[in-house]
């Protein structure tokens, strides 16, 4: 067991060790955590091992999984100070559905997998985001540029915040990547966990997936698929493309901060929401 600012790093070996896993077989790596598939209790399972970036930024994930207790999502079998044990999803995710045309079926999909996440109404758990904490980099980066569109995607995301409806659990980062097929249907899983309005969660939807770039521009496809999002949820579709502009804006500006991603796409589906705010 390796230290780094004094907190345990714990590495694969002690959970294997820890938590009983055989078999480990690599699976995914990414800048929040290194995942596997192991054996545990007899079945497969996936282990993911979070990165020092991935301990700040999913713990409040775990608390949503434990919340849902696989409503909806995957089920959280165990958790350590830098580990999650999880149901494994084996099958494919939404990506390849809309890359085959069926993009409008995805979109239905993600609406029923956002209710099921949101039909659980125990008392909310401490250890969630709020939803405004999300929302950070759009305001940091509107009182830089007052002029432009960041500032006014502030303007919207600061009326929606102040002003919440049906409050729920939320997933946080929904889109077509983060819904996988299982033997008990279609499950979300890498939730960020927030605490906000239930139309927010749908939003990223119409944000992705960024493989196909032509029908993110697609004004036409927006308006479609928010549509079936807000028939399907029962939210208000004024405030899904709100929601959307925001959110659009939001994407952006992280990737002008570095993170991943194509700002232009971002803004180009932002464009497109924002001819339908309302005030």
């Amino acid at each position: 067991m390796q230290e780094t600012a004094g907190r345990p790093m714990l590495d694969l070996s002690h959970y294997l060790q820890e938590w009983e896993l055989t078999d480990p077989q690599p699976l995914a790596k990414t800048a929040t955590s290194t995942v596997y598939t192991v054996t545990y209790q007899g079945e497969r399972v996936v282990l993911k091992l979070l990165t020092p970036i991935g301990v700040d930024d999913e713990q409040s994930g775990a608390v949503a999984l434990d919340y849902w207790n696989g409503s909806g999502s995957v089920k959280l079998l165990r958790h350590g100070a830098i580990a999650h044990l999880l149901e494994y999803a084996e099958g494919d995710n939404l990506t390849a559905m809309v890359e085959r045309g069926d993009d409008e079926q995805a979109a239905e999909i993600i609406a029923d997998v956002l209710n099921q996440l949101h039909a659980v109404r125990s008392p909310i758990p401490n250890g969630l985001w709020l939803l405004e904490r999300r929302f950070q980099s759009l305001f940091e980066r509107a009182s830089l540029y007052p002029d432009t569109i960041f500032a006014r995607a502030a303007v919207v995301a600061r009326r929606l915040l102040d002003d919440p409806r049906d409050v729920r659990v939320l997933h946080g980062d929904m889109h077509h990547y983060n819904v996988r097929q299982s033997a008990r249907g279609w499950l979300a899983y890498d939730p960020k966990g927030v605490v906000g309005e239930r139309a927010f969660d749908a939003a990223n939807t119409l944000c992705n997936p960024d493989g196909v770039p032509d029908l993110l521009r697609s004004e036409t496809r927006l308006l479609r698929n928010a549509e079936i999002l807000a028939r399907g949820m029962g939210v208000d579709l004024g405030r899904l493309l709100a929601f959307t502009f925001a959110y659009a804006c939001l994407s952006a500006a992280w990737t002008l901060e570095g993170v991943s991603g194509d700002a232009g796409l971002a803004l180009a589906v932002a464009e497109n929401a924002e001819r339908y705010i309302t005030s």
